[in-house]
């Protein structure tokens, strides 16, 4: 671009979205048929957020792909007709090019577009945004979709950029095929990612080195094909998943419904486990008891299930000890769908090796070496390393609010929200899966994403109806959210175990629960009501 052209006067807009994945395709949707000039921006050069970065080999829902849809639209959600019950990265993206095509949204999606800066001029009550490409953008209303898990930590070991061999981070897999065949490959991570890949690529490669550092519980995915028959059943629920899904715990098809768990016997609570368990599905951790987040034996009883189906699979006591959790409970972490994963460690080119002792010291010109002095040789080195989730995406941008309050320097000292939807200090700044909204990580996320992106919209067309222009949620309904976010959590095991969920995977990160955990339902009747009573907590000017 010239430099004529960066200097050119900023486009002028009612809205800005940053993101065009599920939250960002349909909030965009939403302010183009309130009439607003919106445009939205992606760094990518497809649609799809998520589901265009990670495209590496195993990628796929964990969530049941009827469920994880757009429900405004009977027409949308029936028009396509997914081929099996947790489809594959390709099917997703190929889903949200349906979508984008459907609703003909690519005619206001600028690709190609990374945001470096956006500061909040307290004279016009403008936000002007800056791409890396130096174009501006003066808008009223900026709205971030940049997604929970897209801040990927990808230079985390001294020495990457010297390797000779080639190097990968999942959520920034190239779109050509990688060739595994006969080649020494090191996959560092083994959360829900690392997990999709290892069992995937296991089979076609000469040796595979996996690094772990923490173990991690697993269930197992129960994946059936979709014919007509089973495609017209679900979608026959329509109605019945549009009215459910918004009101659940977790935003997802089940709840607990079992009633007390100290209530129930050894059998009645053994029968509900295992039928949670063969169903192959996220269920086990979502549906089968509330007392799994709160309480000590609960916990124990379930982790201690989950073990026993994970030794019966592994049978050696070595792969046991480094690949079954002691130290934590059953679903304070992420826990990762899988299938024939622990299987993977009984075939002679797979090594698993412990990095929890004995940590990565650097990565060389031909591999990774170890704090010991220990040297794995490598023609391909995969980092399944993680994000900085939910507050990573926004603080890598140069935000600027109120008196030039920098959002990266306010969260660096205390991650706080309004609902995960505002930020005090930073008018007309609307947010989705942000800290403090069930969004941020406990979620069906379609169903969390439609309900913030529904109430932004909604937000914004009472502003119009009522001839105001800025919105800004006031300290005191902050720190209000904040203590009941805080009180929720710490009565929970969650906050008790080091996780993403905490931030614990981000050196000097302020520790809090980055996910509201009072259940979507829940959070849902709070926005509403926030809403009818004219945004009360929030300043309109």
């Amino acid at each position: 671009m010239s430099e004529a052209s960066k200097q050119s006067a900023p486009v002028r807009l009612d809205a800005l979205i940053i993101g065009a994945g599920v939250a960002g395709l349909y909030q965009l949707y939403q302010l183009r048929n309130q009439g607003l000039a919106v445009r939205a921006v992606d760094t990518a050069t497809g649609v799809g957020g998520t589901w265009y970065w990670n495209r590496y080999p195993g990628a796929k829902f964990d969530s049941e792909s009827y469920i994880y849809q757009y429900l405004f639209s009977e027409e949308l959600y029936k028009g396509w007709s997914w081929s099996e019950r947790f489809p594959g990265q390709p099917e997703i993206e190929r889903w949200m090019n349906y979508v984008a095509d459907k609703l003909d949204l690519r005619k206001d999606i600028q690709f190609g577009t990374t945001v470096k800066s956006a500061h909040f001029n307290e004279a016009s009550k403008r936000w002007l945004v800056t791409t890396e490409a130096g174009e501006q953008f003066d808008v009223q209303f900026l709205i971030s979709c940049t997604g929970m898990l897209s801040a990927p930590m990808a230079n985390l070991f001294q020495g990457q950029e010297r390797f000779k061999g080639r190097i990968f981070h999942t959520s920034r897999w190239p779109k050509e095929p990688i060739d595994f065949t006969g080649k020494r490959v090191g996959v560092v991570g083994n959360g829900a990612t690392g997990i999709q890949v290892i069992q995937t690529i296991a089979p076609k490669v000469g040796e595979l080195k996996v690094f772990v550092r923490s173990p991690q519980y697993i269930t197992p995915m129960n994946n059936p094909q979709y014919g007509p028959a089973e495609v017209e059943a679900y979608k026959a629920r329509f109605e019945e998943l549009q009215q459910l899904l918004p009101r659940t715990f977790s935003g997802f098809e089940y709840d607990f419904e079992n009633g007390p768990w100290d209530q129930l016997n050894a059998a009645q609570r053994r029968d509900i486990m295992e039928a949670n368990w063969k169903n192959g599905s996220l269920k086990l951790w979502l549906a089968t008891c509330v007392e799994l987040f709160t309480d000590e034996a609960a916990s124990a009883e379930i982790s201690e299930f989950v073990r026993e189906k994970m030794r019966e699979r592994l049978k050696d006591q070595r792969l046991c000890d480094l690949l079954i959790p002691t130290d934590y409970g059953f679903g304070t972490h992420r826990v990762p769908l899988e299938t024939n994963y622990l299987e993977v460690y009984h075939q002679p080119n797979v090594e698993l090796v412990s990095v929890k002792h004995n940590a990565i010291k650097e990565v060389t010109e031909t591999g990774v070496t170890l704090a010991d002095g220990t040297h794995y040789e490598l023609d391909v080195l995969i980092l399944a390393t993680g994000f900085d989730a939910g507050s990573g995406a926004l603080t890598r941008i140069d935000i600027r609010g109120r008196g030039g309050r920098s959002l990266k320097d306010d969260w660096s000292r205390d991650i706080r929200t309004t609902m995960g939807l505002q930020v005090n200090g930073y008018p007309n700044l609307f947010t989705t899966g942000a800290p403090l909204a069930p969004s941020a990580a406990l979620c069906n996320m379609t169903t969390c994403l439609q309900q913030q992106t529904e109430w932004i919209s909604q937000c914004i067309a009472y502003l119009r109806q009522h001839g105001k222009s800025v919105i800004e949620s006031t300290a005191e309904f902050e720190d209000e959210w904040v203590r009941h976010h805080d009180e929720l959590a710490n009565a929970t095991l969650v906050t008790k175990t080091d996780s993403w969920y905490m931030g614990s995977n981000i050196e000097g990160k302020p520790r809090r629960l980055l996910s509201y955990i009072g259940g979507v339902g829940t959070y849902r009747q709070k926005c509403e009501d926030v809403a009818a009573q004219g945004y009360a907590g929030f300043a309109l000017q």
